[in-house]
């Protein structure tokens, strides 16, 4: 099974591009650095390398944090446009060895309606990169419900990247921001799709989480005791466990046998992506993580063939080779009358906890 993905090749969900205009746009305002990390130099041909070096066939490419938007919304709009110009034609140009996420210029909503469209519809778009949180503002919030509509509409796969929160600039912490504050950035998002309802209300949208979903498989548990409180309880009605695990999860800078055993024992092995987080994982890391993940005795050889090549594939049969057979995308319903009637039924006794809880 290992020989099968070495020679159909894995397939990265997490692999950055920095495209010309991009670059320029951010040391134009001297940004040169994302999250305490250096903004790398990158082409084309270098993901091309790195990827013939770890055998990987296809990268589903997105643009990593701090996004488009700088606090011009023109130039955001501008910026998402001809990054995403750019990346379907770097697609055309290599096909089969890339995809990719369209960028939008969030937090502005109804901007990022326009373009989303725009990516999904006109450019074939693979799916669509949305940092946890933007400009302060976390997804899940009420101000991108247009947003997640009409990416519902369109059953649309959703990469969320972490971001550097503007409170975790302010903590004065020696530690550069992508070793520890993109986690919670994530978790907190995650989280938050949750308890505010947007899993519930829009479940044909696919969201996957980078880096093993920051602490989320650690803190699963003790977030799911919010079924406790009503609030929680009539946002995510089918019980929050039962959204966590509805989310995938990639494997970049996250290869351990720790993150991933509580990543395993949290969702299984179908819900684990690949993702090698290459070019701000520069080559020699790229290829140590490819070979921890190789070695982690807790994946059988058909578990790392889900992991790097047929998880995938059920989100992107586009890419399947002529021999392969992909399973089918997962389909989520909203929440049953029956589980409306047993939800019904232990109000009582939230009510009850809840009053404990206050005294």
């Amino acid at each position: 099974m290992a020989n099968t993905v070495f020679q159909q090749g894995r397939i990265d969900v997490h692999h950055h591009i920095v495209p010309p205009v991009f670059r320029e746009a951010m040391l134009n305002k001297g940004i040169t650095k994302v999250a305490g990390a250096p903004l790398p130099l990158w082409s084309p041909a270098q993901s091309i390398e790195i990827m013939n070096q770890i055998g990987t066939q296809t990268a589903i490419v997105s643009l990593s944090a701090p996004g488009v938007y700088f606090g011009n919304a023109q130039e955001a709009c501008d910026l998402a446009r001809q990054c995403n110009e750019y990346t379907a034609d770097m697609r055309a140009k290599y096909p089969n060895r890339f995809g990719f996420f369209a960028v939008l210029p969030m937090p502005l909503t109804s901007e990022s309606c326009k373009e989303a469209i725009y990516a999904l519809e006109i450019l074939k778009a693979d799916g669509i990169v949305l940092l946890g949180s933007t400009d302060g503002i976390f997804l899940g919030d009420s101000r991108f419900e247009e947003l997640m509509y009409e990416l519902n509409q369109r059953h649309a796969i959703v990469f969320i990247h972490p971001n550097l929160h503007e409170t975790s600039e302010h903590l004065g912490l020696n530690t550069p921001g992508f070793i520890l504050e993109f986690l919670p950035d994530t978790t907190r998002a995650a989280v938050n799709l949750i308890t505010s309802g947007v899993m519930e209300r829009y479940p044909n949208i696919q969201f996957i989480l980078a880096h093993a979903g920051g602490f989320l498989p650690y803190v699963a548990w003790r977030v799911s005791l919010g079924n406790l409180m009503s609030e929680m309880n009539q946002n995510a009605p089918q019980g929050i466990l039962t959204y966590i695990k509805r989310f995938y999860f990639d494997t970049a800078l996250s290869p351990s046998p720790y993150a991933m055993s509580a990543l395993k024992e949290l969702v299984g092995t179908d819900r684990i992506l690949f993702g090698s987080d290459f070019p701000f994982a520069p080559a020699p890391i790229s290829h140590m993580q490819t070979r921890s993940l190789d070695d982690l005795p807790i994946f059988n050889d058909l578990d790392q063939y889900k992991i790097q090549r047929s998880n995938a594939l059920t989100l992107f049969p586009q890419y399947k080779q002529l021999d392969e057979i992909t399973q089918p995308r997962p389909i989520y319903q909203q929440e049953s009358i029956s589980n409306k009637l047993k939800r019904w039924m232990t109000q009582p006794i939230i009510a009850i906890a809840e009053k404990k809880r206050s005294k």
